[in-house]
């Protein structure tokens, strides 16, 4: 077993099958079961104090898959995506139920960092945050805060912003403010701010939501360019995004608790995005794509 500690490396598993790695997106060829998953939830159940958020979620992610996470507001798809990195660490009260693993590993058990699980599973929030740095720095700050061992640092930089589809438009610019970037560019920024750290996984939290239709085209072309390299989890409240970008889809809802009002989060189904979108099993399921509800 790897020691997870901070100073130690995540195993990358064993590379997928090609055939698994390269395929259309919306899941129209996968198999049933994600193959080689690279992260799995177990009777994931999350509180809040008292408060219990997300009820026994059970989720498997396919390695070089795109899963999407949608449902109305307050279902606990956000709160089940910063499960995946730790990041409800970070909130006065959380308390996290079952099992998160990272090939096959506890990513909460004792011994381990979550900074070092967060250099594994990086994070794109719903609003582009780019440091109050240059653009060359806003790319450099994960490796340098980290000690990652890097040959050139420039070199470096420029992957992480081509990887992002950005080099082109910043490449005379690096020295500059990253502010003065679109709202687009940032977020495109943001996400080779995430790649720099060589993560496995990427998540997604309503990346799009803040964007313009064609700064979203250029986000959606994205993720299939990087679906190659990487697993990506995405929440959305856009159901076309997800029927276009992802391979399977989790639909959450909230179930509310009749004296509280409190709204509990629950997983109602989760498949490959063809049959979410097409031949849904639950009810509920059809009810909130065909605009029933929510």
């Amino acid at each position: 077993m790897t020691n997870l500690r901070a100073s130690s490396h995540f195993p990358v598993g064993a590379p997928a099958d090609s055939a698994h790695r390269f395929h259309a997106g919306n899941g129209s060829e996968l198999p049933e079961v994600p193959p080689l998953p690279v992260m799995r939830v177990d009777n994931l159940n999350v509180y809040y104090n008292d408060f219990h958020a997300v009820y026994d979620v059970n989720l498997a992610f396919g390695r070089h898959e795109i899963t999407a996470m949608i449902g109305p507001s307050g279902c606990g798809k956000s709160t089940v995506l910063r499960c995946l990195n730790r990041m409800n660490d970070l909130v006065p009260g959380a308390r996290v139920e079952g099992e998160v693993t990272y090939h096959d590993q506890d990513i909460y058990a004792a011994k381990v960092d979550p900074i070092a699980v967060r250099q594994h599973i990086g994070m794109v929030f719903q609003k582009p945050n780019p440091f109050p740095k240059s653009i060359y720095d806003n790319i450099a700050y994960g490796p340098r805060v980290t000690g990652m061992k890097v040959e050139s640092m420039d070199d470096l930089v420029e992957e992480s912003l081509r990887s992002a589809a950005l080099w082109d438009e910043v490449k005379d610019k690096l020295k500059q403010s990253a502010f003065g970037l679109s709202g687009g560019q940032q977020q495109r920024l943001c996400i080779a701010r995430t790649i720099a750290t060589k993560p496995d996984v990427i998540l997604m939290d309503e990346p799009c939501s803040s964007l313009d239709p064609i700064a979203t085209s250029k986000i959606e072309d994205l993720m299939q360019q990087l679906r190659s390299d990487y697993t990506i989890i995405i929440v959305t409240h856009n159901m076309q995004q997800a029927a276009r970008v992802s391979d399977r889809t989790a639909f959450f809802t909230a179930r509310p608790d009749e004296t509280t009002g409190n709204r509990t989060g629950l997983l109602v189904e989760f498949d490959r995005t063809t049959v979410i979108f097409e031949n849904p099993t639950d009810p509920r399921t059809n009810d909130y794509i065909t605009g029933r509800f929510g």
